[in-house]
């Protein structure tokens, strides 16, 4: 396991790399972050289905899907995140990879959302099924879900080799207490909590705590739930957005959260091809230092 010190020390330098210019995906200048864990360097921008993957599975929602992930996986993502939570995702997901001609690689990620041991692993092994994967990189407990339960399982599957990482995750802010004492007492590789530039609760204790245990951190609801763009909605671009290559509000609001470098990946989820272009270009150039980070809250609190 990379040590804090370690693991802020490449953080710092990550945040130090020098760009002049918004980089197209073709140039070598990927934003990657460590898996405290084992070092494994992942992007920093992954893609989440929560919603916008809950469709069906007629021709026009998967070839719709199709372009999505076309896009992403051709911007060198990676980092892919489902849930049996969010209806028919895992299996539209599945259902894409298996029409690829050629396989992606990608860190297939998953939760348990479920009660009780037997049904927990009928479900995660029915999510392989579902999402096409042989072995997932990471399992979740989803939102805390019987959590001692599945812990237990998915230690056992990570000994075993069935697993590669394990965690837990919660997107409500009712279970942060809970949440940290898990990540206090329990060998989790990743957690899974909401963070964005108008929900800054996570800084307080989770993204420390994460630093401190060497828990790799994976952030959900980046833009609010659609809230942030209604805020910036008409709003110029600020000067500040050029010095951190930044091209659209959305670029804008990843970058922030990237700024902390307890952050390791962010999931944004997306129905539409161009918001996913978008979201991938956040995954090149400069990121913001401290002071940038403060001026950019005071742009949008000025709002």
């Amino acid at each position: 396991m990379l040590t804090r010190r370690r693991l802020l020390q490449i953080a710092t330098s990550l945040l130090a790399l020098p760009s002049s210019r918004l980089l197209n995906a073709s140039e070598s200048a990927l934003i990657n972050r460590p898996v405290p864990a084992s070092g494994e360097l992942i992007p920093v921008i992954g893609m989440g289905s929560s919603r916008t993957f809950d469709v069906d599975s007629s021709t026009q929602s998967l070839a719709q899907l199709t372009e999505i992930m076309k896009i992403f996986f051709d911007h060198k993502g990676a980092v892919v995140d489902s849930s049996p939570m969010y209806g028919s995702a895992e299996a539209r997901i599945g259902d894409v990879l298996r029409s690829m001609t050629q396989q992606p690689k990608i860190f297939a990620a998953t939760k348990v959302w479920t009660d009780g041991r037997e049904r927990g692993i009928e479900q995660m092994q029915t999510s392989a099924r579902r999402m096409n994967v042989e072995r997932f990189d990471l399992i979740a407990v989803h939102n805390l879900r019987d959590w001692k339960t599945h812990l237990t399982t998915l230690k056992r599957w990570k000994a075993e080799g069935k697993v590669r990482y394990i965690g837990i995750t919660t997107s409500h802010g009712r279970y942060h207490d809970e949440l940290r004492e898990i990540m206090r007492n329990e060998p989790l590789d990743f957690v899974q909590f909401s963070y964005n530039i108008d929900n800054l609760t996570a800084e307080k204790y989770l993204l420390p705590l994460a630093a401190d245990r060497g828990i790799a951190t994976m952030i959900n609801r980046p833009y609010q739930r659609g809230q942030l763009f209604r805020a910036s909605r008409g709003k110029p671009l600020p000067a500040l957005a050029t010095d951190i290559d930044c091209t659209s509000w959305g670029q804008f609001y990843l970058k922030f959260i990237l700024g902390h470098p307890a952050v390791t990946c962010i999931i944004p989820a997306t129905s539409k091809a161009k918001h996913m272009m978008d979201n991938m270009q956040a995954n090149l150039g400069r990121i913001p230092d401290s002071t940038q980070r403060v001026e950019m809250l005071k742009i949008f609190r000025d709002f």
